[in-house]
């Protein structure tokens, strides 16, 4: 009896052991990823059902690649650089956490206008200085002149998004449109705007870029 007493005792203290070993070694829950798209109608899924747009999609893909990631859509259609550049602060203070990482994907309006390369430089540098100042990662989404707004046109308004990466640290895609412009296919009828597969190119062509942001393999 005396002894089962104490092998049982040895026992229980062994299995307690163990579960305290192990609930202090064990990795901690993955923690929740914030993502801020802050955009035009590139992001915030213009003509497209709910569900269907870029901030869904790219939620939906990081968290198959074991990312779990909340995107909060921050996408305005129309917007310009300035209206960004006009609503960014109100936008970050309206958030309960601050990002984690925030993709700014911006200027394309402004191209389409043909609004000069300098104000949007001036426009996109203080988004980005701004967001550096609070300590939020960036992502910028690039864009490229149209061929029909000329050479000179499309060599300065190119070098903006390229520059300010270099510039302030951040990371950059060089253009969000990539393998999307020109294949009516993957376009809604304007000719502009991409459809649902339109925005799965999209979606996939960013994420790698997203995830090395977020320190991600």
């Amino acid at each position: 009896m005396g002894l089962a007493f104490a092998y049982g005792v040895r026992r229980l203290f062994v299995h307690w052991a163990l579960l305290l070993f192990f609930g202090l070694a064990a990795p901690a829950a993955a923690q929740d990823i914030r993502i801020l798209a802050f955009g035009d109608s590139l992001t915030a899924g213009y003509g497209l059902p709910q569900g269907q747009g870029f901030v869904p999609q790219l939620q939906e893909a990081l968290r198959r690649n074991g990312v779990r990631a909340f995107v909060s859509d921050a996408g305005v259609s129309g917007d310009t650089s300035a209206a960004g550049r006009a609503r960014l602060d109100w936008t970050l203070d309206g958030l309960k956490e601050k990002p984690d990482l925030a993709i700014v994907a911006l200027g394309g309006n402004d191209m389409l206008r043909g609004l000069p390369p300098r104000q949007t430089r001036a426009n996109m540098e203080a988004i980005v200085a701004e967001l550096d100042r609070r300590g939020i990662k960036v992502l910028i989404a690039g864009m490229l002149a149209a061929p029909n707004l000329g050479p000179d046109y499309a060599a300065e308004f190119n070098r903006i998004f390229p520059d300010l990466a270099g510039k302030y640290g951040a990371d950059l895609y060089p253009f969000f449109l990539a393998n999307v412009v020109g294949d009516r296919a993957v376009l809604q009828g304007d000719g502009i705007h991409p459809n649902f597969q339109g925005i799965k190119r999209m979606v996939s062509g960013i994420l790698p870029n997203v995830l090395t942001a977020l320190g991600r393999p």
